[in-house]
């Protein structure tokens, strides 16, 4: 009896094994099919104002979400078009997860489709001229064509005497840069004079395998070299695509996970092994730090219903972090090794608690900002720190057993701090005006930079390679686009014919700024009711003048045939093939009637943007969405938001240990503090640029530096020791966790990092030299 009571209650570990075991069911449901996600977007704020434009975003991405295109090019077409067929074959024989895309609709089926509605499918030019032009030439016109002097029509003579719907349709085809051409789709780079094959692909199966492989990435490379053949260097190929994106972020994941998860928990129980000496303490710290990822990861899942690769790879530094529980509990071991374990633990657990609560409100700042990343960050880490701290509470004094003797590391580090200075009230004052030296100087040269990129970790060939693609086949951004909203289908069409033609007439006037843009919308294939009456009117009048003429000419009664007079819709053309790969485009009905996208091509400056932005709003109904410059602009302004933030913050934690330790609290706010000044000023000295995450990395460190400050003043006199051995050796792998976290390929991560490993460096440093000593400790205390 005696020996479970010196152990704590047996209902306490029993309750956390039941709740161990959930979880682990929890993780092995969740492996078997993992949730994963990638998509830059997913971890960016979802704007409630605007559904349309989020809806808008989810089909866009939807729509190329399994699309992969590869493009083969060189100065002779011949060669190319084998290449391309020698990629295919190797491609194939593969079998890698790629097969040819089969959503290419014959254009004959489309032509089809639109004969009942000849008559009201004009060009704008043709709209223009044909009111103004002469009959008797426009008969002359008619004769020719009937006589053969025009073949390749896509109707017969007296269904289209003028030949209107080949313009038409010409200009339909200039909306893709593509053409068919020897069985293969092709692009002339006119600059270049290059010529290009282009190939589809869909994928099969999911990007997220999770085991480091690229195997779409692999296959395409493999294929690649098939194809070179005796091309050599004359043959260059582009394959882009977001499943390439999705696999390359994928496998980078499961890279830095291993590097900074793995790579930190081996040091971690390295440390551990070599401080303590015995297997025990690396045994229970290592289960503790597992079950506390584990723990993040099922509360992420089931509050957000799946996890980004991004708060994988952060939540693996929290391994860096969650072992200060237990680094402080055997710590406190080697200094009082005749207490009872349980006695022992509830002597700590008022600094576990403040450490814990300290550390915890700094993880839970982020998701006060509205980015779904970063809450999925938070909340991953706030309930994987405090599984790790209930695991050690609950466990560690049933479980600890045997006696701690420590190593030479464990003594040397204790014995330490009684050669760390203390600075005194003269040396306080030298040190700050140093510290405000430094800062004035470093933060001269602070650069600010809230760049939406920071957030991509694409590989930088594969980032190339989609924008070339995306150059030679003109296709438009997903992400900047015009947003046409109206209370009824044909409404929102005639918006956007009003914004074509308000994008003609300012390209007309500024032709300076930057290249010509193109637009791909839903009425270049549906036209408004109003301009398919108008033109239905237009082309009747001009076509039975023209037949009349003709008719006088050859004695013959020429009549035009019967076409639909019901005007063509959206509906009926979605049920058609025709609107193949364009039906993302139109959004449908909306809370408040209709909306489509119209999607621009050809954007190439944040001028251009600007002017189009201001050109919107002119006009009703319509709305520029450019999502990197907003996102970018509100992580601007979280950034400014999130500065008072952490100045609140501070004040609130100081408020807090002076409930805890009176006068004496500002000696655990004050390495904090001065460790989070000095470090933006190293940062502006190193020319990184300061951004939000940075600014997050801080409000974290206020979390946790403030825990070295709280131990040492939890442990005065001779027990200080021992409170600086686990203080030492927490920053030592929490640096390194992060440190490691400082390595990611993805900018914000690695801002992150490197801001955390600077500042906790810093704190580690300044906490010692403000420690209460033995002599002023009890006044001091007292005072309070």
């Amino acid at each position: 009896m005696s020996d479970r009571s010196e152990r704590g209650p047996l209902w306490l570990p029993l309750l956390w094994l039941l709740v161990v075991a959930m979880l682990g069911w929890h993780q092995w449901q969740f492996w078997q099919s993992p949730r994963l996600d990638s998509d830059v977007f997913a971890l960016l704020p979802q704007d409630e104002q605007q559904p349309a434009a989020q809806r808008a975003m989810k089909q866009l991405a939807e729509q190329g979400e399994r699309r992969v295109v590869v493009m083969l090019g060189g100065a002779d077409w011949e060669r190319v078009r084998q290449a391309a067929q020698r990629f295919d074959q190797a491609l194939q024989a593969k079998q890698a997860g790629l097969r040819p895309a089969q959503d290419a609709v014959p254009s004959d089926q489309i032509m089809s489709f639109y004969a009942p509605w000849r008559d009201v499918l004009l060009t704008d030019a043709q709209r223009a001229a044909l009111p103004q032009a002469d009959v008797t030439a426009l008969a002359a016109q008619a004769m020719g064509r009937l006589h053969g002097f025009s073949m390749g029509q896509p109707t017969n003579w007296l269904a289209d005497p003028l030949g209107l719907w080949s313009a038409w349709w010409a200009e339909r085809g200039g909306l893709s840069a593509a053409r068919p051409r020897d069985g293969l789709l092709w692009v002339k780079d006119q600059p270049a004079s290059r010529d290009w094959a282009v190939l589809l692909y869909e994928t099969q199966g999911s990007a997220f395998r999770f085991d480091g492989q690229r195997r779409w990435g692999d296959a395409l490379a493999q294929a690649e070299t098939a194809a070179r053949g005796d091309l050599g260097a004359g043959l260059t190929v582009l394959a882009a695509g977001v499943p390439l994106h999705a696999e390359a972020g994928a496998a980078q994941g499961h890279q830095e996970m291993n590097t900074i998860g793995w790579g930190s928990l081996l040091a971690v129980i390295a440390l551990v092994l070599a401080t303590f000496r015995a297997a025990g303490p690396m045994l229970l710290i290592a289960v503790s730090l597992v079950i506390g990822c584990a723990a993040g990861l099922s509360a992420t899942v089931l509050v957000f219903g799946q996890v980004h690769l991004l708060t994988l790879v952060f939540g693996a530094s929290l391994v860096g972090v969650a072992e200060d529980f237990g680094i402080h509990y055997f710590a406190s071991r080697l200094g009082t090794p005749d207490q009872p374990r349980w006695a022992l633990m509830r002597h700590l657990l008022p600094g576990l608690l403040l450490a814990l609560a300290t550390s915890v409100l700094g993880y839970l700042v982020l998701a006060v900002v509205p980015f779904p990343g970063l809450r999925q960050m938070a909340l991953f880490s706030a309930v994987g720190l405090t599984a790790a701290f209930a695991t050690a509470v609950c466990w560690f004094p049933w479980l600890d057993c045997g006696q701690l003797q420590g190593g030479r590391l464990a003594q040397g580090i204790a014995s330490s701090l009684g050669h760390w200075p203390v600075l005194t009230r003269a040396r306080l004052w030298i040190a700050l005006v140093i510290v405000a030296i430094v800062c004035v100087v470093g933060l001269a040269r602070l650069q600010v930079n809230d760049d939406l990129r920071q957030l991509q970790s694409s590989p930088p060939a594969l980032m190339k390679a989609q924008m070339a693609v995306g150059r030679l086949l003109q296709m438009p951004s997903p992400a900047q686009f015009f947003l046409v909203q109206g209370s009824t289908e044909d409404e929102v069409l005639g918006r956007e014919e009003a914004l074509k033609q308000a994008l003609t007439t300012w390209q007309a006037q500024a032709p300076q700024q930057g290249g010509p843009i193109g637009v791909s919308a839903v009425s270049d294939w549906v036209p408004s009711r109003q301009r398919q009456d108008d033109t239905r009117a237009l082309t009747q009048a001009r076509e039975t003048a023209v037949l009349q003429a003709v008719g006088s000419v050859v004695g013959e009664d020429l009549r035009r045939p019967a076409f639909v007079t019901q005007a063509l819709t959206v509906s009926q053309w979605l049920a058609s093939p025709a609107s193949s790969g364009l039906r993302a485009q139109w959004l449908g009905a909306q809370d408040e009637g209709f909306a489509s996208v119209v999607l621009i091509r050809g954007l190439s400056q944040q001028t251009q943007a600007q002017a189009l932005r201001e050109l919107a709003s002119t006009l009703a109904g319509v709305q520029w969405v450019d999502r990197p410059n907003d996102i970018s602009e509100l992580m601007g302004r979280f950034r400014v938001a999130m500065t008072w933030l952490l100045g609140l913050g501070h004040g609130l934690v100081l408020l807090t240990l002076c409930l805890r330790f009176g006068r004496a609290a500002w000696r655990a706010w004050l390495p904090c503090a001065l460790g989070s000044l000095v470090c933006v000023a190293i940062l502006g000295l190193l020319g990184e640029p300061f951004q939000l995450f940075n600014l997050l990395a801080l409000m974290l460190l206020l979390g946790m530096g403030v825990d070295y400050g709280i131990f040492l003043l939890e442990h005065p006199g001779e027990q200080q020791a021992h409170a600086w051995l686990a203080v030492l050796l927490g920053a030592i792998s929490t640096g390194l966790s992060f440190g490691l976290l400082a390595l990611s390929s993805t900018p914000a991560l690695r801002a992150f990092g490197l801001t955390l490993l600077i500042g906790l460096t810093l704190v580690c440093l300044l906490a010692p030299t403000l420690r209460l000593i033995h002599q002023t400790d009890k006044a001091e205390r007292g005072n309070s």
